[in-house]
């Protein structure tokens, strides 16, 4: 191991997590360590007016055709998070071959539920709009997240009224992917967490469970093993998600990975950090089993 992977993971170690996050420094370090050289990066694109409502697109430098794209959202309990400390994500996914699309979405005190969601969704319409011109293939199209990021893929792939307000379903979605994420959460402990949702008066249709159909889009869930975890417990979110999903007769995989904690999951798609888990592996192949392309219609 180099001397800047051990530094790196000592960093991980030793610096407190807050809301879900690995703080700013390791973010910092991680970017630097993660190579861009199969990355073309385009920044600061709106996908709204708001200021909060921008992406970065990461794309593939050498792609034969349009290429899946993936819209990511970080976590940071809905109070905290920059895209640009997420370069990490987009340049793994461009290095598999996938457009990424990292997406800031306004935060609490300036939203609460639904605020974030709707943002979400937006960001997703902008992919399934713009992002062929980047070399993105619209009808292979997946949305991802880490912690809060992953409540957020969850229910605009769920709930069925985020994408509608853009002309979209969730059976437009080829898939999504959820990280470590907080999918059935009531009563909220979190104080952080509380005046986002109104808690004490917490609507149930704030729970991705609860919107379980038998159209839900096929689903890949990871989270670190049960014990690791100690923000979002993994079999009340993922494993009942994971159930739920199921008994819909819906495909899903669910994945438990030993070496990573809430925190270092999401770090482990890094090049510097995948050593911890095989994030990437599973997230390339779940991407790769859903991407065939869409059969032509018979006229």
């Amino acid at each position: 191991m180099t001397i800047a992977r051990t530094t790196l993971l000592t960093l991980l170690a030793i610096v407190p997590v807050t809301a879900g996050l690995v703080a700013c420094s390791p973010l910092t370090a991680i970017n630097a360590l993660s190579p861009g050289g199969a990355s073309q990066v385009t920044h600061d694109l709106a996908y709204g007016p708001l200021p909060r409502q921008k992406l970065d697109v990461y794309a593939p430098k050498q792609h034969a055709g349009p290429v899946p794209v993936v819209v990511f959202f970080y976590g940071g309990n809905w109070v905290a998070g920059e895209r640009g400390d997420y370069a990490f994500v987009g340049h793994a996914l461009a290095s598999r071959g996938y457009l990424a699309v990292i997406a800031d979405y306004r935060l609490y005190p300036e939203v609460h539920y639904p605020g974030v969601l709707q943002d979400s969704a937006r960001a997703v319409a902008w992919a399934a709009m713009e992002a062929g011109r980047y070399g993105g293939d619209t009808t292979r199209l997946f949305v991802m997240g880490h912690s809060a990021g992953a409540y957020n893929a969850a229910m605009v792939a769920l709930d069925p009224t985020l994408l509608a307000r853009h002309g979209m379903r969730p059976q437009d979605l080829r898939g999504w992917i959820g990280l470590a994420g907080p999918y059935d959460f009531l009563p909220i402990e979190n104080p952080t967490t509380r005046p986002v949702f109104y808690f004490p008066d917490t609507p149930a249709s704030s729970q991705p469970i609860n919107h379980v159909t038998a159209s839900a889009p096929p689903a890949l869930l990871i989270a670190p093993k049960p014990g690791k975890d100690k923000l979002v417990d993994p079999e009340r979110n993922t494993g009942k998600l994971a159930s739920a999903l199921r008994a819909q007769q819906r495909p899903v995989t669910e994945k438990y990975l030993d070496g990573v904690t809430h925190a270092t999951l999401v770090a482990s798609i890094a090049a510097p950090l995948r050593m911890l888990a095989p994030t990437l592996d599973e997230i390339s192949a779940f991407i790769d089993a859903n991407s065939q392309p869409a059969p032509q219609q018979i006229k």
